[in-house]
């Protein structure tokens, strides 16, 4: 079963930004974001726990460069039934996201 994906409005911004810049990054996140929503854990994302402020948070790799921040959620529908989902917070560089 796979979890659904929640952007943050930080997160559209950036991916739009890189987006722009890189081709070749749209068809990297589809395929990061599909194995993420399927197993958050895959090794092939290096999937870890961040600290410090980011406690709460978990990274993972889109490429040699970029990282995606995400966390865990619950969300209620109209009837009243929770599901887990999965927060997409922002996207970007070692130093820009830590």
């Amino acid at each position: 079963m796979s979890l659904e994906l929640v952007n943050s409005s930080l997160f559209v911004k950036n991916v739009n930004k890189y987006i722009r810049h890189n081709t070749k990054f749209k068809n990297e996140l589809i395929e990061i974001l599909k194995i993420l929503s399927e197993n958050p854990y895959d090794p092939k994302l290096k999937t870890h726990k961040l600290k410090g402020t980011l406690k709460g948070s978990l990274s993972c790799s889109i490429n040699f460069n970029l990282r995606l921040i995400f966390s865990f959620g619950i969300v209620t529908d109209k009837f009243g039934n929770k599901r887990e989902v999965i927060i997409l917070e922002t996207i970007g560089t070692h130093d820009e996201v830590y």
